[in-house]
């Protein structure tokens, strides 16, 4: 519950601006009110700071509905049903424009929705069905791209994932397609990073190019391909024991997503978007796009924390 004199003006637009882009909803003017949770209070806790060195009063208040009829007035402030409606339109108006559409178009088009949707789903406190709605729309956009700009994705297959050596493995020549993606690049920085740090690779025009003596990544038959739910980054990750790695797991729920679908992930976006914009950059020159994308996912790995749990 805030107040804040009517000689502050840009104060009051602050901390409305503050609350609204958090998901709070207005019970009358000055209160506020969010589902219980640590960040909610952490954001209460700071905008009353904000409220106190602009002159005004505030006062954080916990209290649980009186009722069942209470409780359903209170969620249904937070229904985000309606806000969900025009992205939604918009995913399948993409989807029904795909054939016309060349792939850079495509995925710059499908990043910005999934920066839409995922801000909304960001303040839908309540599972429900809206919610998922929302998710299994985007996993069939994100399919529906994949099947016309990469038609040749690996099929999962069904098998137990053997525990490999790091040491058997330096010094090798890797395959996968050409033209990565999200789950070939990630698994081209992952062989370099942590498993062959002398890894030399190839880019193949078809699958069956793969050379017997090349080990496959990403693709129908290969080494080190989709196996159940996992994507190729997670399947190598736990073939040589990475995925105890809290930072190395964090990023292969971001790339399995991409890939997909499921749990949305925040970083999903933002690193989609990057993808979207450096193969662009560098059109056919895949040696490049590794390069450029390896920063970023160096970057990604350090700033995620060591600990399960903790915030990046």
């Amino acid at each position: 519950m805030a107040s804040l004199s009517g000689r502050s003006p840009a104060s009051r637009m602050r901390l409305w601006r503050a609350l609204k882009g958090a998901g709070a909803a207005a019970l009358r003017d000055g209160v506020y009110v969010l589902p219980a949770s640590e960040p909610a209070w952490a954001l209460f806790r700071g905008q009353a700071d904000e409220v106190g060195r602009a002159g005004g009063n505030a006062h954080l208040v916990p209290f649980t509905a009186t009722g069942p009829e209470q409780e359903a007035e209170l969620r249904a402030a937070f229904d985000r049903t309606q806000a969900y409606a025009p992205g939604l339109e918009r995913l399948a108006a993409l989807r029904a424009a795909l054939p016309q559409l060349a792939e850079i178009e495509a995925r710059r088009r499908l990043a910005g929705m999934r920066r839409e949707l995922e801000g909304i789903a960001a303040t839908d406190f309540f599972d429900g069905s809206a919610r998922e709605q929302v998710e299994a729309a985007l996993a069939d956009a994100e399919h529906a791209l994949n099947a016309q700009f990469a038609p040749d994705e690996p099929h999962p297959v069904q098998a137990p994932i053997p525990r490999r050596k790091v040491a058997d493995y330096h010094g090798r020549l890797w395959a996968t397609r050409r033209h990565l993606w999200i789950d070939r690049v990630a698994s081209a920085w992952l062989i370099r990073r942590f498993i062959d740090p002398q890894a030399r690779f190839l880019w193949l025009a078809k699958s069956a190019d793969c050379p017997p003596d090349a080990l496959g990544f990403d693709f129908d038959g290969a080494a080190f391909t989709h196996v159940g739910p996992r994507v190729s980054f997670e399947v190598l990750a736990a073939s040589f024991g990475l995925d105890r790695d809290p930072r190395i797991a964090r990023l292969g729920r971001l790339i399995g997503y991409l890939d997909i679908g499921g749990v949305p992930v925040p970083d999903a976006a933002g690193f989609a978007s990057v993808m979207t914009g450096t193969r662009a950059r560098h059109g056919e020159d895949d040696d490049a796009l590794l390069d450029d994308m390896s920063i970023v996912l160096d970057s990604l790995y350090a700033a995620y924390p060591e600990t399960p749990g903790e915030s990046a």
